[in-house]
């Protein structure tokens, strides 16, 4: 990160040749200012460095090869109006036929005579060295390792270099670096200026390896140290103390035996809450692994000790699934459940407002209704939020603020690598539900091709028969160029399939309200097969659903594959997945192959980390961190690790209240404002 000056701090459109239009392009892309189109970091590498002589560069496989054009271009037409050019070049020693598609400036920037470097796979046709559709460039001593930036429409990626080849000649010598020099030399780190300079335009691989070090652990660093000072701004004094005892009184009102990772949780989030801290954990565990058990636990110990409790889900259907399953569970035991959302009556709604303000309600399970300016609570000691990550944190500090200082509890059945858990809720302590209860039920997978789609629909219509409901998932709600059908679309497919079934569409541009009735239609058994996308890998339980068939598997990653995959096998019934996949790459296949034989949601979590690298594990990006530029978790675990380290020694030597630390400390309150956390003060 850059340490802020005035020239820095100054909008895109300050460079030459950046107009109001072109910078509002590279605003899209993130670089509004200067020290943001810095920090624009190239998504790839051409190293144009090391020519090889035709003869020696291997087949099939990136390379450069340096040749001199031999004569003027052949053009041909193929069917069609395609437009074919061919050249012949040399190295001397061996020709290379090179191929040109549609390109009718070819012949004007390929000149006989003159001597390029092409960069692309060669082949061997019939004895002779070919290249298709080659990247190029004159030969030059200054071409070496050439950046490659994520460009979008009316920005390409030559012109991006150029604004920051305009940038960084404007950097000063004596560049202000936030990272001290004692702690560069201590975990061997170049300065800031070298980084800058070589991540963008690095002379050597081995110079754009020492700017990535430095950049990837700065980033991992100012991360880390934001997490940690969020988490101790939390060290408030535990206003809603509860004895230190596992609760044996709640386990007894349960008809089935807790699991050993349920009771670990439990007893982790007791002694939590009997602390001097209020509590403030994650609870993760994969579907059907027994998380709402523990949050009941931990409502009914803060529940008997005075308190009340509050539970917050995403969407009108899941807060209402909670409603019934912890009322039935708990009221029982003289603990007094309210169920508060958007639909409930005005008149309904006045009253429940007016018990738990009077604090005759113990445990209020609602959706956003419950983060309502008017909603109080007599004394709020415990806040629950299901599926955290379709919560923004702002949502989560809200109802946390009904209260004084209330124990929180976040659930997520969302298998992150315990890795990515510390990145993504580092500010909070982590119980992993890595047990499923006994009597789930196993799930076949399946992986075919589409020509044995009708094979799969036979399948589906002898579980209608029988009575069963069944998911059907596509990837697209509106149709693009990929050639595969929407939503809308394919549930008329299935409607011609299954004539005699009732089919229901479900999809994210739907409002709220359509989406719950769908839901509850299908809940119901109204419904038998939902079309959908993946809207529903989060949602309620559907015991009778005991098939899902996902269309275009290839366009998944596998924790979200994992997630549709939990959908089914809540119930007695025996339960089929069947993947359609239309890819034939065998790193595609080999990916989906590992998805079918495992049914461990972290196994599979950690496989797609290291397949995808960290992806987008929460859906849409509600979470709240701000988002890395250049550290990737997947490949630089090691520097993660190191960082880490560092980042607690400074912590707890509060080394961060130096002079010295000062850029260090404006660069972590800067990220942390950006990413709309307002709990970060240094």
């Amino acid at each position: 990160m850059i340490s802020l000056s005035l020239s820095l701090n100054q909008p895109v459109s300050s460079l030459k040749g950046v107009g109001a239009k072109r910078a509002e392009l590279f605003a899209k892309l993130g670089a509004a200012s200067l020290k943001d189109l810095l920090h624009l970091y190239p998504r790839d590498y051409q190293d144009w460095s090391s020519p090889l002589p035709i003869a020696e560069a291997p087949l099939d496989t990136l390379c450069v090869i340096r040749a001199q054009v031999v004569a003027a271009p052949s053009v041909a037409f193929a069917p069609g109006s395609r437009l074919i050019i061919r050249i012949t070049a040399t190295d001397g020693e061996s020709d290379v036929k090179l191929t040109f598609f549609n390109n009718r400036y070819i012949p004007n920037l390929l000149l006989p005579g003159h001597v390029y470097l092409f960069r692309g796979k060669l082949s061997k046709f019939r004895g002779a060295w070919a290249m298709t559709a080659p990247d190029f460039t004159a030969e030059s001593p200054s071409v070496g390792i050439v950046p490659v930036y994520p460009s979008t429409q009316g920005l390409s990626s030559r012109v991006i270099a150029q604004a920051v080849r305009a940038v960084l000649a404007t950097l000063p010598e004596a560049l202000e670096d936030s990272l001290p020099l004692s702690l560069r030399e201590e975990h061997q780190l170049c300065h800031l200026g070298y980084a800058l300079e070589n991540i963008h335009f690095p002379r050597s691989q081995g110079d754009l390896d020492i700017a990535r070090r430095r950049l990837v652990f700065e980033e991992f660093l100012i991360l880390q140290l934001g997490l940690m000072q969020i988490k101790s701004g939390r060290q408030e004094q535990n206003l809603h103390p509860i004895p230190n005892c596992f609760p044996e009184a709640f386990a007894r009102l349960l008809p089935f035996q807790l699991t050993g990772a349920q009771q670990r949780a439990i007893t982790q989030g007791v002694s939590d809450m009997a602390g001097p801290a209020p509590m403030n954990r994650l609870v993760q565990g994969d579907v059907g692994s027994g998380k709402t058990a523990v949050a009941a636990a931990f409502c009914w110990s803060v529940i008997r000790s005075g308190w009340q409790a509050a539970l917050m889900a995403p969407t009108e259907i899941l807060a209402g699934q909670h409603y019934q399953s912890l009322s039935a569970l708990l009221e029982p035991a003289g603990v007094r459940c309210a169920l508060l959302t958007g639909s409930v009556s005005a008149a309904g709604h006045r009253k429940l407002l007016e018990q738990l303000e009077a604090g005759e309600i113990d445990l209020a399970i609602g959706t956003h209704a419950l983060i309502s300016e008017k909603v109080k609570f007599r004394d709020l000691g415990l806040v629950i939020t299901d599926e955290q990550h379709r919560f923004g944190v702002n949502q989560r500090v809200a109802l946390a603020q009904k209260g004084a200082s209330p124990h929180l509890l976040v659930m997520s059945a969302t298998p992150i690598p315990r890795t990515l858990a510390l990145m993504a809720y580092g500010d909070m302590d982590v119980s992993v539900l890595d047990e499923l209860p006994p009597g789930r039920q196993e799930i076949e997978t399946y992986l075919i091709d589409p020509g044995k789609r009708r094979r799969a629909f036979g399948y589906i219509q002898k579980h209608l028969d029988e009575g069963r409901q069944g998911y059907l998932i596509c990837p697209l709600i509106e149709e693009d160029d990929s050639g595969m059908m929407s939503v809308e679309a394919y549930a008329k497919t299935v409607e011609q399939a299954f004539p005699s079934a009732a089919v229901g569409v479900l999809h994210g541009k739907m409002k709220p309200g359509e989406k719950d009735a769908v839901m509850a239609r299908f809940s119901s058994g109204e419904i038998q097969l939902l079309v959908s996308t993946t809207v529903v890998e989060v949602g309620v339980d559907v015991p009778n659903a005991a098939i899902m068939l996902i269309e275009n598997a290839e366009r998944y990653g596998l924790s979200q594959l994992h997630q549709l995959r939990g959908r089914i096998g809540r119930g007695e019934h025996k339960s089929t997945c069947i993947l359609i996949c239309a890819s034939a790459a065998p790193e595609t296949l080999e990916r989906l192959r590992l998805f079918k034989s495992t049914r461990d949601g972290f196994a599979i979590a950690d496989a797609d980390l290291k397949l995808r690298g960290p992806g987008d594990f929460f859906g849409q990006r509600q979470h709240g961190l701000p988002q890395m530029k250049i550290a990737n978790i997947a490949m630089d675990m090691d520097l993660l690790r190191e960082a880490q380290k560092c980042a607690a020694r400074l912590f707890r030597s509060n080394a961060l209240a130096q002079p010295e630390y000062a850029a260090l400390r404006q660069e972590i309150q800067q990220l942390f404002g950006k990413a709309g956390d307002e709990r970060l003060t240094i």
